[in-house]
Protein backbone atom coordinates (compact mmCIF):
# COMPACT_ATOMS: atom_id res chain seq x y z
CA UNK A 1 0.00 0.00 0.00
CA UNK A 2 1.22 3.27 -1.19
CA UNK A 3 1.91 5.54 1.66
CA UNK A 4 -0.42 8.55 1.99
CA UNK A 5 1.52 11.74 1.28
CA UNK A 6 2.24 14.47 3.76
CA UNK A 7 -0.07 17.21 3.92
CA UNK A 8 1.38 20.42 2.18
CA UNK A 9 1.32 23.23 4.52
CA UNK A 10 0.61 26.93 3.91
CA UNK A 11 4.58 28.67 4.69
CA UNK A 12 3.18 31.67 6.51
CA UNK A 13 1.07 28.94 8.91
CA UNK A 14 4.22 27.39 9.64
CA UNK A 15 6.20 30.49 10.74
CA UNK A 16 3.11 31.67 12.72
CA UNK A 17 3.00 28.22 14.71
CA UNK A 18 6.91 28.29 14.80
CA UNK A 19 6.90 31.75 15.98
CA UNK A 20 4.46 31.26 18.94
CA UNK A 21 6.08 27.92 20.15
CA UNK A 22 9.83 30.01 20.08
CA UNK A 23 8.37 32.52 22.27
CA UNK A 24 5.92 30.51 24.60
CA UNK A 25 8.03 26.71 24.56
CA UNK A 26 4.31 25.37 25.63
CA UNK A 27 4.56 21.59 26.81
CA UNK A 28 0.73 21.14 27.05
CA UNK A 29 -2.47 21.96 24.86
CA UNK A 30 -3.49 24.55 28.02
CA UNK A 31 0.06 25.66 27.42
CA UNK A 32 -0.66 26.59 24.06
CA UNK A 33 -4.25 28.38 24.18
CA UNK A 34 -3.16 30.42 27.31
CA UNK A 35 -0.23 31.40 25.34
CA UNK A 36 -2.74 32.68 22.18
CA UNK A 37 -4.57 34.27 24.65
CA UNK A 38 -2.31 36.04 25.96
CA UNK A 39 -1.20 38.01 22.95
CA UNK A 40 -4.43 38.95 22.01
CA UNK A 41 -5.33 41.63 24.52
CA UNK A 42 -1.79 43.73 24.58
CA UNK A 43 -2.07 43.52 20.38
CA UNK A 44 -5.19 45.08 20.30
CA UNK A 45 -4.84 47.74 22.56
CA UNK A 46 -1.60 48.71 20.52
CA UNK A 47 -3.73 48.87 17.73
CA UNK A 48 -6.43 50.53 18.84
CA UNK A 49 -4.30 53.52 20.08
CA UNK A 50 -2.50 53.80 17.21
CA UNK A 51 -6.22 54.17 15.30
CA UNK A 52 -6.87 56.74 17.99
CA UNK A 53 -3.53 58.71 17.32
CA UNK A 54 -4.11 58.43 13.09
CA UNK A 55 -8.01 59.46 14.19
CA UNK A 56 -6.52 62.92 15.97
CA UNK A 57 -4.24 63.66 13.76
CA UNK A 58 -1.60 63.59 16.58
CA UNK A 59 0.32 60.87 19.24
CA UNK A 60 -0.15 61.62 23.04
CA UNK A 61 3.43 63.50 23.40
CA UNK A 62 2.71 65.80 20.71
CA UNK A 63 2.64 69.15 22.68
CA UNK A 64 2.52 71.35 19.48
CA UNK A 65 -0.72 72.75 18.05
CA UNK A 66 -3.91 70.32 17.21
CA UNK A 67 -5.81 70.60 14.24
CA UNK A 68 -9.16 70.96 16.00
CA UNK A 69 -10.70 71.02 19.62
CA UNK A 70 -11.05 67.19 20.07
CA UNK A 71 -8.99 65.43 22.81
CA UNK A 72 -8.54 61.47 24.24
CA UNK A 73 -11.05 61.14 26.88
CA UNK A 74 -9.78 58.05 28.93
CA UNK A 75 -10.35 54.60 28.37
CA UNK A 76 -13.37 52.27 28.49
CA UNK A 77 -13.09 48.38 29.33
CA UNK A 78 -14.39 46.12 26.52
CA UNK A 79 -14.39 42.17 27.06
CA UNK A 80 -13.48 40.21 23.84
CA UNK A 81 -15.12 37.16 23.23
CA UNK A 82 -12.46 34.71 21.39
CA UNK A 83 -12.00 31.00 20.53
CA UNK A 84 -9.52 30.94 23.60
CA UNK A 85 -11.82 32.34 26.46
CA UNK A 86 -12.53 36.06 27.21
CA UNK A 87 -10.19 39.00 27.14
CA UNK A 88 -10.48 42.38 28.68
CA UNK A 89 -9.27 45.01 27.07
CA UNK A 90 -8.95 48.78 27.54
CA UNK A 91 -10.66 50.81 24.41
CA UNK A 92 -9.19 54.39 24.19
CA UNK A 93 -11.89 57.32 23.74
CA UNK A 94 -12.72 60.65 22.48
CA UNK A 95 -14.20 64.30 23.72
CA UNK A 96 -16.60 64.36 20.61
CA UNK A 97 -17.00 60.77 20.60
CA UNK A 98 -16.57 60.17 16.68
CA UNK A 99 -14.16 57.75 17.24
CA UNK A 100 -14.87 54.63 15.31
CA UNK A 101 -12.58 51.64 15.56
CA UNK A 102 -11.69 49.96 12.74
CA UNK A 103 -10.08 46.50 14.47
CA UNK A 104 -12.75 46.37 16.77
CA UNK A 105 -15.48 48.67 15.90
CA UNK A 106 -18.29 49.96 18.18
CA UNK A 107 -20.58 47.00 19.93
CA UNK A 108 -18.52 44.52 18.23
CA UNK A 109 -17.29 41.59 20.66
CA UNK A 110 -16.85 38.70 19.16
CA UNK A 111 -13.60 38.93 17.27
CA UNK A 112 -12.09 35.51 16.97
CA UNK A 113 -12.67 35.06 13.22
CA UNK A 114 -9.67 37.66 13.02
CA UNK A 115 -7.42 35.71 15.95
CA UNK A 116 -5.48 34.10 12.83
CA UNK A 117 -4.48 37.36 11.49
CA UNK A 118 -3.77 39.28 14.35
CA UNK A 119 -1.19 36.66 15.30
CA UNK A 120 -0.18 37.08 11.97
CA UNK A 121 0.84 40.77 12.29
CA UNK A 122 2.50 39.76 15.75
CA UNK A 123 5.07 37.12 14.15
CA UNK A 124 5.65 39.62 11.25
CA UNK A 125 7.00 41.52 13.64
CA UNK A 126 4.69 44.61 13.19
CA UNK A 127 6.21 46.15 9.78
CA UNK A 128 3.76 48.77 7.64
CA UNK A 129 4.00 46.31 4.53
CA UNK A 130 2.27 43.53 6.33
CA UNK A 131 0.03 44.68 8.74
CA UNK A 132 -1.21 46.64 5.53
CA UNK A 133 -1.52 43.72 3.85
CA UNK A 134 -3.31 41.61 6.34
CA UNK A 135 -5.92 44.46 7.72
CA UNK A 136 -6.61 44.55 3.66
CA UNK A 137 -7.09 40.54 3.87
CA UNK A 138 -9.47 41.31 6.84
CA UNK A 139 -11.26 43.84 5.77
CA UNK A 140 -10.93 44.12 2.16
CA UNK A 141 -10.11 47.18 1.77
CA UNK A 142 -6.78 49.22 2.18
CA UNK A 143 -5.56 51.77 5.05
CA UNK A 144 -3.04 54.58 4.68
CA UNK A 145 0.59 54.81 5.33
CA UNK A 146 -0.11 57.15 8.21
CA UNK A 147 -2.40 54.99 10.23
CA UNK A 148 0.11 52.13 9.62
CA UNK A 149 2.62 53.92 11.14
CA UNK A 150 0.65 55.63 13.96
CA UNK A 151 -0.36 51.57 15.14
CA UNK A 152 3.41 50.53 14.92
CA UNK A 153 4.70 53.65 16.61
CA UNK A 154 2.32 53.38 19.41
CA UNK A 155 5.17 51.07 20.93
CA UNK A 156 7.92 53.00 20.51
CA UNK A 157 7.49 54.81 24.19
CA UNK A 158 7.78 51.32 25.54
CA UNK A 159 10.84 50.77 23.51
CA UNK A 160 12.83 53.80 24.50
CA UNK A 161 11.77 52.77 27.97
CA UNK A 162 13.53 49.24 27.82
CA UNK A 163 15.93 51.17 26.33
CA UNK A 164 17.16 53.56 29.10
CA UNK A 165 15.62 50.74 32.02
CA UNK A 166 18.16 50.46 35.06
CA UNK A 167 19.89 46.90 34.99
CA UNK A 168 20.74 44.80 37.79
CA UNK A 169 24.13 45.16 40.51
CA UNK A 170 25.77 42.09 38.96
CA UNK A 171 26.19 39.73 36.21
CA UNK A 172 27.89 37.11 36.77
CA UNK A 173 28.10 36.60 32.71
CA UNK A 174 27.99 38.95 29.94
CA UNK A 175 28.02 37.98 26.00
CA UNK A 176 28.72 40.63 23.49
CA UNK A 177 28.64 39.85 19.67
CA UNK A 178 27.16 41.98 16.50
CA UNK A 179 25.30 41.51 13.33
CA UNK A 180 25.20 43.68 10.15
CA UNK A 181 22.00 44.85 8.72
CA UNK A 182 21.20 46.65 5.80
CA UNK A 183 19.47 50.56 6.50
CA UNK A 184 18.57 53.31 4.11
CA UNK A 185 19.69 56.99 4.23
CA UNK A 186 18.21 59.74 2.17
CA UNK A 187 19.33 57.86 -1.02
CA UNK A 188 21.87 55.37 0.25
CA UNK A 189 21.90 52.08 1.69
CA UNK A 190 24.62 50.90 3.63
CA UNK A 191 25.58 48.01 6.26
CA UNK A 192 25.43 49.03 9.82
CA UNK A 193 26.24 46.67 13.22
CA UNK A 194 24.05 45.81 15.91
CA UNK A 195 25.39 45.53 19.18
CA UNK A 196 24.01 42.94 21.60
CA UNK A 197 24.99 42.07 24.89
CA UNK A 198 23.51 38.95 26.76
CA UNK A 199 23.55 38.97 30.66
CA UNK A 200 23.10 35.86 32.97
CA UNK A 201 22.24 37.24 36.42
CA UNK A 202 23.32 35.69 39.66
CA UNK A 203 20.19 34.31 39.55
CA UNK A 204 20.89 32.48 36.45
CA UNK A 205 18.45 33.79 34.18
CA UNK A 206 19.13 35.37 30.99
CA UNK A 207 18.51 39.20 30.29
CA UNK A 208 19.15 41.22 26.78
CA UNK A 209 20.96 44.28 28.13
CA UNK A 210 20.54 46.38 25.34
CA UNK A 211 20.63 46.98 21.48
CA UNK A 212 22.85 49.37 20.29
CA UNK A 213 23.32 50.84 16.52
CA UNK A 214 26.64 52.12 14.72
CA UNK A 215 28.03 52.04 11.61
CA UNK A 216 30.96 49.06 12.71
CA UNK A 217 32.53 47.66 15.27
CA UNK A 218 34.85 49.04 17.26
CA UNK A 219 36.73 48.99 20.32
CA UNK A 220 35.74 52.52 21.06
CA UNK A 221 32.01 52.14 20.59
CA UNK A 222 31.84 48.68 22.69
CA UNK A 223 33.50 51.08 25.41
CA UNK A 224 30.34 53.73 25.42
CA UNK A 225 28.59 50.71 25.53
CA UNK A 226 30.41 49.45 28.68
CA UNK A 227 30.05 53.12 30.25
CA UNK A 228 26.71 53.06 29.58
CA UNK A 229 25.48 50.08 31.01
CA UNK A 230 27.26 51.22 34.62
CA UNK A 231 25.56 54.53 34.17
CA UNK A 232 22.97 51.99 34.04
CA UNK A 233 23.50 50.59 37.25
CA UNK A 234 25.68 47.73 36.54
CA UNK A 235 28.57 47.00 38.87
CA UNK A 236 30.08 44.58 38.51
CA UNK A 237 30.51 41.37 36.03
CA UNK A 238 32.18 38.65 36.74
CA UNK A 239 33.19 36.89 32.67
CA UNK A 240 32.80 38.80 29.44
CA UNK A 241 32.98 36.52 26.58
CA UNK A 242 33.81 37.75 23.35
CA UNK A 243 34.70 37.14 19.62
CA UNK A 244 37.80 39.07 19.79
CA UNK A 245 37.73 42.21 18.17
CA UNK A 246 41.22 43.94 18.81
CA UNK A 247 41.18 46.18 22.01
CA UNK A 248 38.03 44.80 23.45
CA UNK A 249 39.48 43.03 26.30
CA UNK A 250 41.50 46.58 27.30
CA UNK A 251 38.10 48.66 27.46
CA UNK A 252 36.28 46.44 29.07
CA UNK A 253 38.60 46.12 31.88
CA UNK A 254 38.96 50.04 31.94
CA UNK A 255 35.14 50.23 32.55
CA UNK A 256 34.88 47.59 34.93
CA UNK A 257 38.59 46.07 36.17
CA UNK A 258 37.69 42.97 38.01
CA UNK A 259 36.03 41.25 34.56
CA UNK A 260 37.51 37.77 33.45
CA UNK A 261 37.60 38.70 29.22
CA UNK A 262 37.18 35.21 27.59
CA UNK A 263 37.87 34.66 23.83
CA UNK A 264 35.46 32.69 22.66
CA UNK A 265 36.75 28.79 21.51
CA UNK A 266 34.67 28.06 18.90
CA UNK A 267 35.45 31.45 17.09
CA UNK A 268 39.28 30.78 17.65
CA UNK A 269 38.54 27.35 15.92
CA UNK A 270 36.73 28.83 12.97
CA UNK A 271 40.03 31.56 12.91
CA UNK A 272 42.41 28.65 12.83
CA UNK A 273 40.92 26.39 10.14
CA UNK A 274 41.07 29.00 7.54
CA UNK A 275 44.71 27.93 7.45
CA UNK A 276 43.42 24.30 7.46
CA UNK A 277 42.97 21.80 4.10
CA UNK A 278 39.69 20.76 3.88
CA UNK A 279 40.57 17.24 3.71
CA UNK A 280 42.25 17.53 7.16
CA UNK A 281 39.05 19.69 9.18
CA UNK A 282 38.29 16.64 10.93
CA UNK A 283 40.93 15.31 12.51
CA UNK A 284 42.40 19.08 13.41
CA UNK A 285 39.09 19.79 15.58
CA UNK A 286 39.62 16.22 16.99
CA UNK A 287 43.15 17.50 18.18
CA UNK A 288 41.95 20.34 19.39
CA UNK A 289 38.97 19.16 21.12
CA UNK A 290 41.02 16.83 23.40
CA UNK A 291 43.51 20.59 24.47
CA UNK A 292 40.30 22.75 25.42
CA UNK A 293 38.18 19.81 27.24
CA UNK A 294 40.93 18.05 29.09
CA UNK A 295 40.19 17.61 32.72
CA UNK A 296 42.58 19.37 34.47
CA UNK A 297 45.35 22.47 33.06
CA UNK A 298 48.26 19.83 33.26
CA UNK A 299 46.33 17.94 30.71
CA UNK A 300 45.46 20.69 28.52
CA UNK A 301 49.23 21.38 28.21
CA UNK A 302 50.44 18.81 27.51
CA UNK A 303 47.49 17.98 24.71
CA UNK A 304 48.51 21.31 23.36
CA UNK A 305 52.17 20.43 23.49
CA UNK A 306 51.12 17.18 21.16
CA UNK A 307 48.69 19.70 19.11
CA UNK A 308 51.32 21.87 18.25
CA UNK A 309 53.89 19.37 17.05
CA UNK A 310 50.72 17.43 14.96
CA UNK A 311 50.38 20.32 12.81
CA UNK A 312 52.94 22.17 12.68
CA UNK A 313 53.16 21.29 8.19
CA UNK A 314 50.33 24.49 8.93
CA UNK A 315 51.95 27.39 10.94
CA UNK A 316 49.21 29.71 10.93
CA UNK A 317 46.50 27.91 12.58
CA UNK A 318 48.78 26.56 15.42
CA UNK A 319 49.99 30.61 15.82
CA UNK A 320 45.96 31.78 16.53
CA UNK A 321 45.93 29.18 19.26
CA UNK A 322 49.75 30.24 20.63
CA UNK A 323 48.81 33.81 20.94
CA UNK A 324 45.64 32.94 22.41
CA UNK A 325 46.57 30.32 24.59
CA UNK A 326 46.51 31.67 27.54
CA UNK A 327 42.91 32.32 27.16
CA UNK A 328 42.36 28.29 27.46
CA UNK A 329 44.36 28.43 30.37
CA UNK A 330 42.61 30.61 32.22
CA UNK A 331 39.51 28.08 31.68
CA UNK A 332 40.98 26.16 33.83
CA UNK A 333 41.04 28.44 37.27
CA UNK A 334 37.08 27.68 37.61
CA UNK A 335 35.24 24.41 37.72
CA UNK A 336 33.98 22.67 34.71
CA UNK A 337 30.42 23.59 35.30
CA UNK A 338 31.77 27.68 34.99
CA UNK A 339 34.09 26.47 31.81
CA UNK A 340 30.95 25.05 30.15
CA UNK A 341 29.32 28.58 30.29
CA UNK A 342 31.97 30.83 29.48
CA UNK A 343 34.11 29.40 27.08
CA UNK A 344 32.07 30.27 23.73
CA UNK A 345 29.33 33.28 22.85
CA UNK A 346 27.04 30.49 21.30
CA UNK A 347 24.47 31.80 23.30
CA UNK A 348 24.65 34.77 22.19
CA UNK A 349 24.81 34.01 18.46
CA UNK A 350 21.70 31.90 19.03
CA UNK A 351 20.49 35.62 19.65
CA UNK A 352 21.92 37.14 16.89
CA UNK A 353 20.67 33.94 14.22
CA UNK A 354 16.78 34.65 15.59
CA UNK A 355 16.91 38.67 14.88
CA UNK A 356 18.52 37.73 11.38
CA UNK A 357 15.77 35.69 10.67
CA UNK A 358 13.24 38.91 11.53
CA UNK A 359 15.87 41.20 9.56
CA UNK A 360 16.57 39.69 6.05
CA UNK A 361 13.93 41.07 3.92
CA UNK A 362 15.57 43.91 3.10
CA UNK A 363 17.10 47.30 3.78
CA UNK A 364 15.17 49.40 6.68
CA UNK A 365 13.54 52.45 6.03
CA UNK A 366 15.01 54.21 9.31
CA UNK A 367 16.30 52.93 12.73
CA UNK A 368 13.09 53.22 14.41
CA UNK A 369 11.98 50.80 11.68
CA UNK A 370 14.48 47.92 12.80
CA UNK A 371 14.33 48.81 16.59
CA UNK A 372 10.62 48.04 17.05
CA UNK A 373 11.51 44.86 14.75
CA UNK A 374 14.48 43.68 17.73
CA UNK A 375 12.14 44.98 20.46
CA UNK A 376 9.47 42.64 19.71
CA UNK A 377 11.72 39.76 18.83
CA UNK A 378 13.46 40.46 22.15
CA UNK A 379 10.48 40.47 24.01
CA UNK A 380 9.44 36.92 22.59
CA UNK A 381 12.75 35.58 23.58
CA UNK A 382 12.58 37.04 27.12
CA UNK A 383 8.97 35.89 27.98
CA UNK A 384 10.54 32.18 26.92
CA UNK A 385 13.52 32.74 29.18
CA UNK A 386 11.03 33.66 31.96
CA UNK A 387 9.48 30.28 32.55
CA UNK A 388 13.20 28.95 34.36
CA UNK A 389 17.15 29.81 34.64
CA UNK A 390 19.77 28.46 33.13
CA UNK A 391 20.02 24.89 33.51
CA UNK A 392 22.63 23.29 35.97
CA UNK A 393 22.87 27.10 37.44
CA UNK A 394 22.96 25.64 41.46
CA UNK A 395 26.30 23.84 40.48
CA UNK A 396 27.89 27.34 38.38
CA UNK A 397 26.83 29.03 41.35
CA UNK A 398 28.88 26.38 44.07
CA UNK A 399 32.02 26.49 41.78
CA UNK A 400 32.12 30.36 41.80
CA UNK A 401 31.60 30.56 45.48
CA UNK A 402 34.61 28.62 46.37
CA UNK A 403 36.42 30.71 44.46
CA UNK A 404 37.92 33.64 46.18
CA UNK A 405 37.80 35.70 43.64
CA UNK A 406 34.00 35.68 43.53
CA UNK A 407 33.03 34.39 46.91
CA UNK A 408 32.29 37.67 48.85
CA UNK A 409 31.21 39.67 45.47
CA UNK A 410 28.40 37.22 45.21
CA UNK A 411 27.50 37.54 49.13
CA UNK A 412 27.35 41.02 48.49
CA UNK A 413 24.96 41.28 45.32
CA UNK A 414 22.70 38.28 46.24
CA UNK A 415 21.85 39.59 50.05
CA UNK A 416 20.89 43.20 48.28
Amino acid sequence: MNEMARKKRDPKTVALAQAIVDAYNPKTVQDMDDALKDIFGPMFEAILKGEMDNHLGYDSNDKGPKKDSNRRNGYGSKTLKTSKGEVEIDVPRDRDGTFEPIVVPKRKKDVSEIENKVLAMYARGMSQRDISSTIEDIYGFKVSHEMISDITDSILDELNDWRNRPLKKCYAFVFVDCLYVTLRHDYEVKECAIYVILGYDLQGRKEILGIWLSESESKNYWMQIFDEIKARGVEDIFFISMDGVSGLEAGAKSIFPNVIVQRCIVHLIRNSIKYVPTKDYKKFTQSLKKVYSAANLKAAQVAFDSFCKEWEQYPGAVDVWKKNFAHVEQLYDYGSAVRKVMYTTNAIEAINSSFRKVTKKGAFPNENALFKLLYLRTKELEEKWAIGHLSNWAMVLNQLMVNEKFAKRIEKYISL
